[in-house]
């Protein structure tokens, strides 16, 4: 693992005798699938992404992970309404005027609200992607979400996905006054990166609603490096190579890298976070940065739970239509935002 100075060299030690997964191997669904991918790839590991990126590469990679992972009318059956909305850009954005996003409503009463951000490396995936995703989110958790179609990279890089997503929370936010509902922001992979920031910046802009953060899989340590990045640097999906690779397509520089609105691990104070659920899979090389995560907000005193699933692959929760692990990881995340809901409510009567 890398140790970087300051704060950061006193923090990564905390880490450096992580277990290892004590599953040998994948579940058989995840090993198919990978045999599958690394036949598709000509015999090369992980994603194919495009060495030289284009407008035509870029485009065709967005078309191809924009693919739901089950057709949108069958999911939205898991709710009952769900509607497009517009929101406004990120401050400081002089290229657009708004942001696409989608509102789900789950049947019955509703809990809270919910701000999704999608995963994709920050260059890729869109609303349709994680359409099914949102809606058994919102039945689960009995929250309306907002599905946050923030501006991608490169075009767009560093920090506009972080300012687009935070004017959404501040939007947000004002809604749930509006209804006298609590806020939760929720996100997987790299819209877990962005979740854990908003969630860190709520907090300490005293945005009382937000009361908890729901990350899956996230990347949040930067250049700090846990040991589970060189475990499983090869043959899981997500490799070494395609972690530089979404990398060097989001930042400005490798000083973005220790910014904590980047590299969460490098904030000066977590204390006001609010209760964070963060859920990892057992072969991701991003498993390190959830425990290390989950670890500094305990140190923080903030009430966390760290959940793993300990045979799946990073991504997993795209593929809930036919592995039981992301299905138990979305019923599993909306019981506990319902939870942290509850216990909002429960607060202010006392």
């Amino acid at each position: 693992m890398v140790l970087l100075s300051g704060s950061g060299r006193h923090r990564a030690s905390t880490v450096l005798r992580m277990t290892d997964s004590p599953a040998q191997r994948p579940g058989l669904l995840y090993r198919l699938f990978l045999n599958w991918l690394k036949r598709a790839a000509g015999g090369r590991d992980g994603l194919p992404l495009p060495e030289r990126l284009t407008p035509e590469t870029l485009a065709a990679l967005r078309r191809m992970t924009g693919i739901p992972s089950f057709p949108q009318r069958f999911s939205s059956l898991q709710i009952r309404a769900w509607r497009p909305v517009m929101l406004p850009c990120g401050s400081g954005a002089t290229d657009c005027d708004n942001r696409p996003a989608r509102l789900y409503r789950p049947r019955g009463a509703v809990r809270g609200l919910v701000l999704f951000l999608h995963g994709g490396g920050f260059v890729h995936c869109d609303l349709v992607s994680h359409h099914g995703i949102c809606c058994r989110l919102a039945r689960h958790s009995g929250a309306m979400v907002l599905s946050l179609d923030y501006r991608l990279a490169p075009e767009h890089p560093f920090p506009a996905a972080v300012d687009d997503g935070w004017d959404a929370l501040l939007w947000l936010h004002e809604q749930a006054r509006l209804l006298d509902l609590p806020i939760a922001v929720c996100g997987d992979s790299a819209g877990g990166n962005l979740a854990a920031v908003l969630a860190r910046r709520a907090g300490a802009a005293g945005l009382e609603r937000v009361v908890a953060q729901l990350l899956y899989y996230p990347t949040v340590s930067g250049l700090l490096s846990p040991v589970t990045r060189e475990t499983y640097a090869q043959g899981y999906m997500l490799t070494a190579r395609l972690l530089d690779w979404y990398g060097r397509q989001y930042i400005r520089s490798d000083r973005d890298m220790l910014n904590p609105d980047f590299a969460p691990v490098f904030a000066s104070d977590l204390a006001q976070a609010p209760p964070a659920m963060i859920v990892t899979a057992g072969f991701d090389p991003l498993r390190g940065e959830g425990e290390l995560y989950a670890r500094l907000l305990r140190e923080a005193g903030v009430t966390t739970r760290l959940v793993c699933y300990w045979r799946a692959i990073h991504g997993f929760l795209n593929f809930y239509a036919a592995v039981v692990e992301g299905r138990q990881a979305l019923r599993v995340g909306g019981r506990y935002l319902r939870e942290r809901f509850a216990a909002w409510q429960e607060d202010r009567i006392s």
